[in-house]
């Protein structure tokens, strides 16, 4: 195979222009945006998780209170707890399509352009 038959080489951009993106207005409002949902969300989650472990461990009574038949409260929020990961999964993924992933985009699509 000669070198003329090989595809063109793609030119990838360089360490200096990765930082120089990175410490760009557009880049931090990138970060800034996803820290503004990813904290409290994960802030939540843990909160929620620790009651769940709490009353679990402490509030014996209160777990037991039986909602219908066998079910009990703390049942129930157990499987609150697989609910609410799918419930933020959903909410994580409309906010990236709609907030990051288009200004991710053109952070990417302004590399390649400054790579050329």
């Amino acid at each position: 195979m000669s070198t003329t038959d090989l595809p063109p080489r793609e030119t990838h951009p360089s360490g200096a222009q990765y930082l120089a993106m990175q410490a760009s207005p557009e880049f931090q409002e990138l970060r800034r945006t996803l820290r503004r949902f990813v904290f409290p969300t994960t802030a939540f989650f843990l909160i929620w998780y620790a009651t769940y472990v709490l009353l679990g461990a402490f509030a014996h009574d209160f777990m037991a209170i039986k909602v219908w038949g066998n079910v009990n409260v703390g049942l129930l929020i157990g499987l609150g707890q697989f609910v609410t990961t799918f419930v933020i999964t959903g909410l994580y993924v409309r906010f990236a399509n709609r907030e990051l992933d288009p200004r991710a985009e053109a952070i990417r699509a302004e590399m390649e352009g400054a790579a050329k």
